[in-house]
């Protein structure tokens, strides 16, 4: 038989990604004030961070989509 999908914790575990993911992008930018960073590893860090933003936008959508099936009962 089929383990059930637990999805009760998700919009908990979203938002800790959600603050994990802001707290690397804090600290990139932090590293981004070394002055003896490279151009290449500025560019990569920026370009890191950018991937992070996304991810976050992500994240955060698909909190909104679970926080919608808890209110309509789909999720225990």
């Amino acid at each position: 038989m089929a383990k059930r999908d637990d999805r009760s914790n998700n919009v908990e575990r979203l938002q800790s990604m959600v603050e994990h993911t802001e707290e690397n992008i804090r600290e990139a930018e932090e590293t981004l004030e070394n002055d003896s960073l490279t151009r290449e590893d500025r560019q990569a860090v920026k370009a890191k961070n950018n991937r992070r933003g996304q991810s976050i936008e992500a994240f955060k959508n698909e909190i909104a989509e679970e926080k919608g099936d808890r209110e309509q009962g789909r999720i225990e």
